[in-house]
């Protein structure tokens, strides 16, 4: 008789909770949602985030609320969302050199980029870079290569700081090359284009957006990009590859998550008004403004690219044995 009581007290919970599960996740959203951008605010990362923010916004007839909380290369921020409710109201702005990178840089680290997010879709890849200031006597590639290898001390390049995306390109194009060249860091991609302005560093390596209006007026030389492809807003200059590093691809890329077990309607609900933001002309072309080409797809996609990377970078960042700092 007990068994029999238990039995019908089981099936009623079932039929009352599963459909107020069930409306939770269809009248998804119902009040506001915060976007974690674990950087500081003015970056591209930054503004492609509020952009999509904003969009949203629209989207979902919900404000989303972006949320700067910078530290640790990243991780702070991030930590933030993998620890958070996964209903969909705490969101990640996903950047390449945090999830990807940064398991194989730091010997901790306080998530699982594989495990804990549930990837909702990739916003775009941001091409990146290789400049000179006007005093560097080489134009190509095999300028580059050539001058590093007589300066016995090496030939320095700066990017926006240890272990991202451009740390890493620089580092595997000295391991493609054997070009004797030196990193040095800095706090972000606007302080390195101002040093090489001032002719204080003789190389940079970073976001497309950054250095195109410097190159456009003549202030600073491209080198090459290392996109698949040449990039529509610097037609003239090549690629790495076209320089002949062979097999040379790397970009930055962002995109949009949420913490794991987040229900899939309600991933499937941001991944379509993501995908209508960047399959629309204005959205291709406001990302394009940022250096960023928009890449629509799914959760599926998005997350085989993040284990991808994670497998892609960590040799690299072993042979460089770079530190985090």
């Amino acid at each position: 008789m007990k068994f029999y009581r238990y039995l019908l007290y089981t099936i009623f919970l079932f039929a009352v909770t599963l459909p107020l599960t069930s409306f939770s996740q269809s009248s998804y959203p119902n009040r506001p949602i915060r976007l974690i951008i674990p950087f500081t605010p003015g970056g591209v990362t930054d503004t492609s985030g509020r952009f999509i923010a904003e969009q949203l916004s629209l989207k979902l007839g919900q404000q989303v609320i972006s949320d700067n909380k910078p530290g640790a290369s990243g991780n702070i921020g991030t930590q933030m969302v993998a620890t958070a409710e996964p209903d969909g109201y705490t969101l990640l702005l996903g950047y390449a050199g945090t999830l990807s990178i940064n398991p194989s840089l730091f010997e901790k680290i306080p998530f699982d980029s594989a495990k804990d997010f549930s990837p909702i879709g990739k916003i775009g890849d941001a091409i990146l870079i290789l400049v000179a200031n006007n005093d560097f006597q080489g134009k190509t590639l095999a300028d580059v290569i050539a001058i590093s290898k007589k300066d016995p001390n090496g030939l320095s390049y700066g990017t926006s700081g240890a272990g991202g995306t451009p740390h890493i390109a620089g580092e595997l194009f000295k391991q493609k090359t054997g070009a004797n060249l030196v990193h040095i860091p800095y706090k972000g991609g606007g302080q390195a284009l101002l040093d090489l302005l001032g002719g204080n560093i003789p190389l940079v390596y970073t976001a497309v957006a950054g250095a195109n209006q410097y190159v456009a007026t003549g202030r600073i030389k491209a080198i090459a990009v290392s996109s698949a492809k040449r990039s529509p807003s610097m037609p003239d200059v090549p690629t790495f590859i076209e320089g002949g590093v062979k097999d040379f691809v790397i970009d930055d890329w962002v995109g949009l998550l949420a913490p794991a077990k987040t229900p899939k309607p309600i991933i499937n609900k941001l991944n379509q008004a993501l995908n209508e933001i960047l399959n629309s002309p204005e959205g291709r072309a406001k990302l394009l403004s940022m250096g960023i080409f928009a890449s629509p797809g799914t959760p599926e996609k998005f997350s085989e690219q993040i284990k991808a990377d994670i497998i892609r970078f960590a040799p690299i960042v072993k042979a460089s044995q770079i530190k985090s700092e």
